[in-house]
């Protein structure tokens, strides 16, 4: 998709990479796979809204004035501790969260702990971002970095920390900064495929629509702007003009009040021509 700085034509724009998007305000898109989940909204506490599973083993919170602003934590059952934990800022592109939140949706079951027990191999869960062109670059200190090829997102992994509820993986995007660096950190027992499905959603080629005046300017210098424009109509085939002509013309010539003659009907007999009057 072509760069395009002139926004004049509106205030909606497509946003290329998605993940330099940012908060638009609002986070639905994150929510619209558990909408029919049961909703939760604590009367105190920085907790806004809770999305839990029907048998509250995933919450989905939602602090709209914290840095972190979804924390989302899976549990063996209501009242344990969970058993990973994720933690989304809040310059991440709710459409990124979704990838999350959509796995979860479509993995939960009250007999299934897929969500819970399935195997943890960091390779797995960036194998999105090389399937995409990402590039792993040599490891550093006992991390392992993989980069988006404009530099501007990527993973990084912590390979040597023992301790299972230590934040070993961290998907970020955009240039440092509290207000421009977005991040979903998860903690080591986090299962791969959830979050090979958020590694997904960040490398998505697909642009999101934002309003300019919700960009973050420094984001909206390095992405890819174009603006939103109503379709164009269709241009009508030769089929539709032939149609349409059809269409205007009449089913039945009108009736005529003068008789019409065809080969069919026989000449009215002629008349004889009138004789001159007799002379005296």
């Amino acid at each position: 998709m072509p760069p395009d700085s002139d926004l004049s034509s509106g205030d909606d724009v497509y946003v290329f990479p998605r993940y330099l998007a940012g908060l638009p305000g609002h986070a639905d898109p994150s929510f619209d796979p558990v909408a029919h989940w049961p909703h939760h909204y604590p009367e105190t506490g920085p907790c806004q809204l809770v999305v839990a599973s029907p048998d509250h083993r995933i919450r989905i919170g939602w602090f709209g004035d914290d840095y972190d602003t979804w924390v989302i934590s899976a549990a063996e059952d209501p009242v344990s501790p969970p058993r990973w934990t994720a933690r989304i800022n809040h310059t991440t592109p709710p459409e990124i969260v979704a990838g999350l939140t959509r796995a979860l949706a479509d993995e939960w079951a009250e007999d299934s702990n897929a969500f819970l027990t399935q195997p943890v191999y960091w390779t797995t869960g960036i194998r999105p971002l090389l399937d995409a062109g990402w590039k792993r670059n040599p490891p550093r200190h006992g991390f392992v970095d993989i980069v988006a090829p404009d530099g501007l997102a990527g993973a990084s992994i912590d390979i040597v920390t023992p301790d299972p509820d230590a934040e070993t993986v961290t998907l970020w995007a955009g240039p440092p900064g509290v207000a421009t660096r977005a991040e979903a950190v998860f903690t080591a027992r986090t299962p791969s495929h959830l979050i090979a499905a958020t590694a997904a959603a960040l490398a998505d080629p697909t642009p999101v629509i934002r309003s300019r005046t919700t960009l973050h300017p420094r984001l909206a210098e390095l992405a890819q702007l174009t603006p939103v424009e109503p379709p164009k109509p269709a241009v009508p085939t030769p089929l539709d003009v032939r149609r349409a002509a059809a269409a205007r013309r009449p089913t039945a010539l009108p009736a005529s009040t003068a008789r019409r003659w065809t080969t069919s009907t026989p000449p009215p007999p002629a008349h004889p021509a009138a004789r001159p009057g007799l002379r005296r």
